[in-house]
């Protein structure tokens, strides 16, 4: 979403926006002024690596062994893919509290159909989606339509899809799914194009993603200059591309090494695109962010702003829904208590990832490298041996001091005012 700039009367412009030159050669002020603009954002990602290496030193190398990523990757897909839509939830001043008990409801509805009704896995999968699409025309009606606060409506909700998930199942649980079915989940692409004790085409994929990266930051810089807005110097650009490409390729050769390409890597990595794009480069994706960043500003600014919410709780219904399919799929089953403090989860990946609790900032990649900073916690504690409870209070402290260094940041860029 793009902003302008306002000066008080008399206040001369900047070096950014005196000049085309200026914009070019961005000197050490401006990339110093870039790097605190986004402190958030930078510093999650030193978090990121800081926490991978911290586990690593503590269990001696076994969380970053290829057989502990993959499985890493597996056991915390479906957080991510809530991840997704609630960091657009959340971005628009709103919350989502329903969306563990959306993913214990379809996944339920599939185990009904496909286990104890004998149907293809195909139809289980498509009833799974549609389900979690009524209950974000439902969720969302009320909320957009009818005005009562989503913390409410999701609450009831909480309530509501747990109990008709134990009249879909009967308070049973119901397994084994078929193998296709387990296989979305589960199932890897590998051998495709032979390999020397390795599989060469996850690495193929991960040398594509790289390129790809790379392509996508080159043409933002260009469009950034052509508007002579402030960038990074070109060093700092490379060395960034470069230290993003070691770690994809360094992650993906892991994968080699292991089972080959997750199926379930390929869908997060779509869904990561699609609503990568749609959030920064859609009118959808501007008005969400203008709804959360100025409700009345979006208003007079010609904004429907109750269908746009209406949307983002479809939206998040149906990937509510693909969640809940990844999840009985992991699981091979339906399980009455499934689901339980998924909403937590995914709130906690949001905020981690650099969401405001007063919405208007966001990004579905912060919200996956949030998801992926509680996933590396959860899992080195785990190998680690240490207590639930233990592990809970951690993830606790890490959430609340996320969330108070959004706070300070706010109040310190209203004192600078």
């Amino acid at each position: 979403m793009t902003s302008s700039v306002t000066r008080p009367p008399g206040q001369a412009a900047d070096k950014s926006e005196s000049a085309p030159s200026d914009a070019l050669h961005t000197g050490t002020s401006d990339v110093r002024q870039l790097l605190t603009r986004n402190l958030r954002q930078s510093g999650i990602y030193v978090a990121f690596v800081a926490i991978i290496a911290l586990f690593a030193v503590l269990t001696d190398g076994v969380s970053l062994s290829p057989g502990n990523i993959t499985n890493v990757l597996l056991q915390y897909s479906y957080i991510l893919i809530l991840a997704i839509g609630m960091v657009i939830v959340i971005v628009s001043g709103h919350i989502d509290l329903s969306v563990g008990s959306v993913v214990a409801l379809t996944g339920a509805t599939s185990a009904v159909l496909v286990i104890q009704h004998g149907m293809p896995w195909t139809v289980g999968v498509l009833a799974a989606i549609g389900v979690g699409l009524l209950v974000g025309l439902w969720q969302g009606f009320w909320v957009a339509y009818v005005g009562i606060p989503a913390f409410i409506v999701t609450l009831a909700g909480m309530l509501l899809f747990r109990g008709l998930t134990l009249q879909v199942l009967d308070n049973i649980s119901l397994s084994p799914f078929p193998p296709d079915y387990q296989r979305m989940a589960n199932g890897f692409l590998n051998g495709l194009l032979g390999g020397y004790g390795y599989d060469t085409f996850t690495l193929v994929i991960g040398a594509l993603a790289v390129v790809g990266y790379a392509v996508s930051g080159f043409r933002t810089r260009v469009a950034r200059i052509r508007y002579q807005q402030p960038v990074e110097s070109f060093p700092l650009f490379v060395a960034r591309v470069v230290g993003v490409g070691a770690v994809v390729m360094a992650f993906a050769w892991q994968l080699a090494h292991a089972r080959g390409l997750p199926i379930v890597l390929i869908v997060l990595a779509v869904l990561i695109l699609a609503y990568g794009i749609t959030m920064k480069q859609s009118v959808f994706g501007r008005q969400v962010y203008a709804i959360g960043g100025n409700l009345s500003a979006a208003q007079l600014s010609g904004v429907n702003v109750k269908k746009v919410t209406f949307w983002i709780f479809v939206n998040m219904g149906v990937l509510s829904g693909v969640a809940g399919v990844i999840y009985s799929s992991r699981s091979n089953g339906a399980q009455p208590a499934a689901g339980n403090m998924f909403e937590l989860d995914a709130i906690a990946a949001a905020f981690i990832g650099g969401a405001a609790v007063t919405g208007g900032v966001g990004t579905v990649v912060g919200a996956m490298v949030g998801g992926l900073i509680m996933a590396v916690m959860s899992n080195g504690m785990q190998l680690m041996g240490v207590d639930q409870s233990i592990q809970a209070v951690v993830k606790g402290l890490v959430l609340l001091l996320a969330v108070a260094f959004d706070v300070y940041n706010k109040r310190r860029a209203g004192a600078a005012r």
